[in-house]
């Protein structure tokens, strides 16, 4: 396994991450997992039957950038240059403006859903175009957004403003390394069957589970997307409720269940 191709996978302890993580050591990769509860990514790999040769883990919190830099700097060291690194790693907590409180939930948001995002792809950049540069196999960078950073929804501000920032984040990121042998890659999830949205209160269409997720945001990225909604469906529901006239869009969300706020039940 030491000559397989290595990915980089923040947040791997549970949900997507650890559906991504499963996807590429089923297609023939090297593992190298980022998170806060280092033990829950030793006790799945142990239940997929993923050997410790195929894997190293590294101890994070991507709202530090001095932590996760610094475990993108020990990945470089121990397991070499990723081909892809996926800063899947995310929060999603309703906020209220009004409560003094969410604003320090506003901020730990962006924290980890942006500024932690570049802070990811950051040790791995320099690396990945002097392989480039070299003849070497080109390095891609996955930023994984959400439809919800397509229109804001009532009550997930910072979600949805965080996401929107992932998009453009990784569009400008995608055009200063253009040439360099390096692509970016943006995969904006619908709404997935993991911890993160199970206690929500509203109706979530065209839901997936994560395998399936996994299978085709691994397809997207190695076919070089520049930008993938996965399932399509939701990207045709996201741009018709882009298009909507504001006022018309306000009544249509008026009502809708709120996701919850830090304390609620279900968080």
């Amino acid at each position: 396994m030491t000559d397989a191709p290595l990915v980089f996978i923040t947040g791997a302890s549970s949900g997507i991450g650890q559906a991504l993580a499963l996807r590429y050591f089923q297609a023939g990769w090297r593992l190298a997992l980022a998170a806060r509860r280092t033990s829950e990514i030793e006790s799945w790999a142990r239940a997929s039957g993923v050997p410790a040769t195929s894997y190293g883990i590294y101890s994070a919190d991507v709202s530090v950038p001095d932590s996760i830099v610094a475990a993108g700097q020990q990945c470089l060291a121990q397991q070499g240059v990723p081909q892809v690194v996926i800063a899947n790693a995310g929060i999603s907590v309703g906020i209220d403006t009004a409560d003094r409180a969410d604003l320090d939930v506003l901020a730990q948001t962006f924290a980890t859903n942006n500024t932690g995002l570049a802070a990811t792809f950051h040790p791995f950049i320099a690396a990945m175009t002097a392989r480039a540069r070299q003849g070497g196999a080109p390095g891609r960078l996955v930023g994984i957004g959400s439809v919800a950073g397509i229109r804001g929804l009532p009550g997930h501000a910072a979600y949805c403003a965080s996401k929107a920032a992932v998009i453009a984040y990784c569009e400008s990121l995608r055009g200063e390394l253009r040439g360099t042998g390096v692509r970016v890659v943006t995969i904006c999830p619908g709404y997935i069957d993991t911890p993160l949205t199970r206690a929500n209160r509203y109706g979530m269409p065209f839901l997936m589970q994560p395998a399936d997720f996994a299978d085709r945001a691994f397809r997207s990225i190695e076919a070089g997307a520049g930008y993938r909604v996965i399932p399509w469906q939701m990207g045709v529901v996201a741009k018709l409720l882009r298009a909507l006239p504001n006022p018309l869009f306000d009544r249509l969300l008026a009502g809708r269940p709120r996701k919850h706020r830090r304390g609620e039940a279900g968080r």
